[in-house]
């Protein structure tokens, strides 16, 4: 049988992680440990306090961290170290597995050996705008795929597409590649995915691992994290300089539009194109962070302790 442990990067955890912990254990394929790498106890001490937390999951390590510590790709490598099994499912603390399936389609892709990682297909959380919503159907359709050096023609910058919200991966695989990159802003799943790809592997996106997970961000938001994008993508030009993500982006909204218009929606296009202005001043900013004076890259970034 399958040796799979889970890895959840947690900073202020709610309900939500509570219910997460519940789904995984009821999962189809038993787990073997869940790895929470924690950013400030005090956070984690408050949600769990008063619970029978600590007696109802025996499997779980907790490693708390100071946010100072905190990185996206070292953080998540660290974890990884802490593990022995053969597969390991990376997570966020606000995904939800849609049924006890999520971990059993995941390792299905990773069963052919050539596959470094698979990520899980999200979905609106109920209450989600027709934006988000729309927004998780155009990122993560129905239909698996898995996707190799050979598609970079078809697919572009998608090619590289991941997503660490829910992704699956092969230990041996992931240790040959040297792990997630070790000091990033954001975008470690992405990078990692390139990496994979290039040397021959290929990234499986399985549309039947199903999660919830969505975020109605504010304008300000989503400048912040796009800025984040932004450098990101600076700082990697052997990945997105050679396969640049502008054109996707505005292919992305000319189908949102149309979508809304076919709707009824038309009411919330202005909000769509307001939105857009943000996430793109964001980016470009991000982008070009390095001609920009420190104090404003702060002020954008929603990621202030990297800059420390």
């Amino acid at each position: 049988m399958d040796k799979v442990d889970i890895i959840i990067p947690a900073y202020k955890p709610d309900h939500k992680f509570l219910t997460l912990m519940k789904r995984l254990e009821h999962q189809s394929v038993p787990i073997n440990q869940i790895i929470v790498m924690n950013t400030e106890q005090k956070y984690f001490d408050r949600l769990i306090y008063g619970t029978s937390f600590q007696k109802d999951y025996h499997n779980i390590i907790v490693k708390h961290l100071s946010k100072r510590e905190f990185d996206h790709g070292k953080t998540r490598n660290m974890g990884v170290q802490r593990s022995d099994a053969d597969y390991f499912v990376m997570m966020t603390q606000d995904a939800v597995p849609a049924d006890e399936y999520v971990v059993e389609e995941l390792l299905k892709q990773l069963h052919n050996e050539h596959v470094a990682v698979a990520y899980a297909r999200q979905l609106a959380n109920e209450g989600s705008s027709e934006i988000e919503r729309y927004t998780r159907e155009f990122n993560y359709p129905d239909q698996t795929v898995v996707k190799t050096k050979a598609d970079l023609d078809k697919y572009g910058v998608k090619t590289f597409f991941c997503s660490n919200v829910c992704a699956a991966y092969n230990r041996k695989i992931f240790d040959e590649l040297g792990g997630f990159v070790k000091h990033t802003i954001f975008n470690e799943d992405m990078i990692y995915a390139a990496r994979a790809i290039e040397a021959g592997y290929g990234v499986a996106y399985a549309a039947q691992a199903k999660v919830y997970h969505s975020h109605d961000l504010g304008y300000m938001e989503q400048l912040h994290r796009n800025f984040d994008l932004g450098v990101s993508q600076a700082q990697h030009p052997e990945i997105f300089g050679v396969y640049p993500s502008e054109s996707e982006g505005i292919r992305y909204v000319r189908q949102l539009i149309r979508h809304l218009n076919g709707a009824g929606l038309k009411r919330k296009i202005p909000h769509l194109i307001l939105q857009s202005g943000f996430k793109y001043i964001g980016y470009w900013c991000g982008k070009h962070y390095g001609r920009l004076p420190r104090r404003l890259v702060i002020a954008m970034s929603s990621s202030k302790e990297y800059w420390k």
